[in-house]
Order: C-alpha cells, then structure tokens, then sequence
C-alpha cells in the first residue's frame, strides 16, 4: 500500500516592505517585522520552496571592516534564493564620491548591502541609490543582527512569554537595534553598562516610546548584576570595537566587573540562554565556560543570520 504524503500548501505572495531601504530597525513597520519573523522560520524549515525565488536577481556587498558570518551569511543567502552576489571591500566611497558611487552600482544590481564605519556613509548610499540599501553595520544599528537575534530567542522561548533579555556591555550599535527590535516585540530589556558607555539617548527616548506602546519594560542599570537577575537571556558583545583600539586600556579596566562569567550567568533563570554576535574575545567579555556551556546559543544566533536574511531580501527584492 502506497502512503501518500500531502503537500504543503502554496505560500502566499511574499509581502513587500513599505520602504525602500533598511537603515535602521524603524525602517520596517511592526507588522513587517512580525511578518519577516515567521518569513525567516518558514524559509528555515522549507529552504527548497524559496530556492528560485530571487532568480536573476543581484545583491552588491560593499564593506569598509573585515567580516566573517555578514559577509558568508548574505552571499549564501542569495545564491540559496536563485540569486548573485558581488563582494567589494574598502573605503566606500574613498576614491570617489558616494553619490556617484550609488549610481554606478544601482546600475549593476538589485540591493546594496553595506557595512560601514559610519551611519551617515548607509545613509548617502540610500540617498543617490535607485536600489534598495540594506545597512549590514554601521556605528549606530546593527538590524540584521537583531532579527537574527530575536528569532534565535523566540525559537527558544516562543512569541507570547514576556520574556526578559539583559544586555550587559557596552551601549552600541548592536544594543541599540536590540533595544528597539525586542522592546516592539513585547519583550523586556534591561542594559547593564558602565558609566560613560550609554546608549545613544535618541535611541533610548525612541525605545521607550515603542515600550510604552507594547507594554514591554525597559531599563537601564550600571549594576550588571540588577540586569542579569531573572533574564530569559544574557547578552554581550566585545568591549573594545573596530576603531576604539586607541581606547583598549580605559574599556578594559571599565567592563571588567561586566564581564559575563558563571557567577552572573547564575543570576538568570536556569533555562536562560547565552547570546553573543560574535567574534568574541574569550576570557574578556564572558568566559569561554559560559560560552561553551550547554545554554550557550551563540551559534543557533550565527546561523539565523542566514535565515533572517533571506527574509529580508526577499520582502525587499522579490
């Protein structure tokens, strides 16, 4: 006797965004980012059902700093999706001017992707391209990092727990765009940094804004221990970014007491997970036993990269 296997329905036409580019987090609606959410898990669990859907599209990558899951992520998902990439590393905009720059590439391709020191470099690209630009790290917001990072959290927790994330760290560009993203997600944030390294406030004034409307908590402490207690997850990035080298010694000796090690990481629930964006230096930031322990998500966290991406460059190209 022969079982026949139903198919899966049809997917539905892959919903657009309303902008044009993705500069920062706010660039998509909340109904786009619920949407991209359940686009991500779907293209994750039938990665053959998209596998034509960017064909004869091109995406350029056009990064200023060094990258390892960005760079890897971004091209395997448009070669999964159909499509092309090309990569260039180096000044953008260093020979030439940006305006020119984004007129000649816009030319070329579908979308830039770019990964850049400076916010204002993502936002001249967007400005002269006829192509939609997708900001892949700038010195203000990390989105495509956060998208990852919300749908590794809600793979562990699910979509309606009030959940509690703690950023312990500096007040970057990736603690910005998780701030904002989790914060219009309902999810609880608490940042526990140093003095002196606090967020952006325009960004802060913005999360709350997004908190009161969700019903989210959000906070800020200088004691990591205050923001580590009863976190579903514990969250850290590298104390001394690309570009603050000259800062090494100041950054050390004021995330020393921050760093993530077993002792704070006790302080969250024990179901709580360990999340980082990676690269990591081990023994700094949190401890290689923290990061190897068997809570640590950081590579669940890595290879969502992929799967949110292919999202977003299917509602932005397709």
């Amino acid at each position: 006797m022969t079982t026949t296997v139903p198919s899966r329905p049809a997917a539905n036409p892959i919903l657009k965004t309303s902008g044009p580019d993705l500069l920062r987090d706010l660039d998509l609606t909340d109904d786009e980012l619920g949407y991209l959410l359940e686009l991500a898990a779907d293209v994750k669990r039938f990665p053959s059902d998209y596998a034509q859907a960017l064909r004869g599209k091109s995406i350029a990558l056009l990064f200023e700093k060094p990258s390892l899951r960005t760079r890897l992520t971004f091209e395997l998902a448009a070669k999964q999706l159909g499509g092309n990439s090309v990569f260039c590393e180096g000044p953008v905009g260093g020979r030439e001017p940006l305006k020119d720059v984004a007129r000649n590439v816009d030319r070329w391709v579908n979308g830039i992707v770019a990964r850049v020191f400076s916010h204002d470099t993502v936002e001249e690209l967007a400005r002269w391209s006829s192509a939609p630009v997708i900001n892949a790290l700038s010195d203000m917001y990390h989105p495509c990092q956060a998208l990852a990072d919300v749908q590794t959290i809600r793979e562990r927790f699910g979509a309606q727990e009030k959940v509690k994330v703690a950023f312990i760290g500096d007040g970057n560009n990736v603690a910005h765009s998780l701030m904002i993203t989790a914060v219009r997600l309902g999810m609880n944030f608490t940042l526990g940094c140093p003095q002196g390294f606090l967020p952006n406030p325009e960004v802060v004034v913005q999360a709350e804004g997004l908190a009161s409307l969700s019903g989210a908590a959000l906070a800020i402490t200088h004691d990591p221990r205050a923001a580590a207690e009863g976190a579903h997850a514990i969250y850290t990035d590298v104390w001394v970014s690309m570009g603050q080298e000259r800062e090494t010694a100041r950054r050390k000796k004021a995330f020393q007491p921050f760093q993530v090690n077993e002792e704070l990481f006790a302080l969250a629930r024990p179901d709580a997970i360990f999340l980082h964006c990676l690269p990591a230096r081990r023994g700094e930031e949190a401890t290689d036993a923290v990061m190897e322990s068997d809570r640590s998500a950081i590579f669940d966290q890595a290879e969502n990269r992929l799967h949110a991406q292919k999202a977003l460059l299917l509602m932005m190209l397709s």
